[in-house]
């Protein structure tokens, strides 16, 4: 990368599986210590899983609209599993325009409804849109190979000139989908260390398997470290984030690392 690569603008993204579902709004407080915790990292697009409505609440208002609040004014919600409790998804909060968005169904059978959520955003600093995948996979191998193979291909519908990130919960521990994403796609996971596999991330207090990650394309990046506290109470996942910014095509890479 050349020595000016740090002065390019560059904007903040977060995931974490919220890992609420349908309990968060009876438990009282957490959804406003996770959207203070969610402020003190700074991001301006938030990747979130397991977020949604809980059914018999005093208000009709969302969990990811509770958590946006006045500090993410665009956000844009892809409904998946629907039970008598409520219903749960994925969600991405942005401080840019999103000037459009699907959630594209991604269920295989009779299993767990699961979607991905594709977002386009409208960020002033970049030459193109941003587009912005929040991904939550399924338990079962078979049903992943199927639900990246749709990943693949939506991604492979975008201009092969704009930036996009990707981000969620792989459920991936084997990392089979890890290596046909980098192999297919062409894009490198933010927290990858040396030997290119991607962070331990569940659970958050004894981290083990390697589920969450974020892939980028198009786009310089750097790895963020969030604190351990006070997620480990308010969620089972760790959080990962990273600082992005615009590369032109197939110039794309690490700037490092920080706190």
């Amino acid at each position: 990368m050349s020595a000016g690569a740090d002065k390019v603008p560059s904007l903040r993204v977060l995931t974490v599986n919220a890992h609420q579902g349908l309990r968060a709004l009876r438990r009282g407080g957490l959804l406003s210590r996770m959207r203070d915790a969610l402020r003190q990292t700074g991001a301006d697009v938030v990747f979130l899983q397991e977020i949604g409505v809980a059914a018999g609440t005093a208000s009709p208002m969302g969990q990811y609209e509770v958590l946006a609040d006045t500090t993410w004014p665009q956000h844009a919600y892809g409904r998946n599993a629907v039970s008598a409790g409520g219903h749960h998804g994925n969600a991405l909060l942005s401080k840019f325009p999103i000037g459009r968005w699907e959630n594209i169904d991604a269920s295989v059978g009779h299993a767990e409804r699961r979607g991905l959520l594709h977002c386009v955003l409208q960020v002033p600093e970049f030459p193109t849109a941003l587009h912005a995948v929040c991904v939550h996979l399924a338990l079962t191998e078979s049903h992943r190979r199927r639900q990246v193979a749709r990943l693949v291909a939506l991604v492979d519908g975008i201009p092969a000139a704009d930036p996009v990130v990707i981000a969620g919960d792989f459920n991936d521990w084997r990392e089979r989908a890890h290596r046909s994403l980098v192999r297919n796609l062409g894009v490198e996971e933010v927290h990858a260390g040396p030997g290119g596999r991607p962070p331990r991330s569940f659970p958050a207090r004894f981290r083990c398997l390697r589920l969450d990650r974020i892939y980028v394309r198009n786009l310089d990046y750097r790895s963020i470290s969030v604190p351990r506290e006070p997620w480990a109470r308010l969620t089972d996942h760790v959080p990962l984030a990273a600082d992005i910014a615009w590369a032109p095509a197939g110039r794309s890479g690490s700037r490092g690392s920080a706190s």
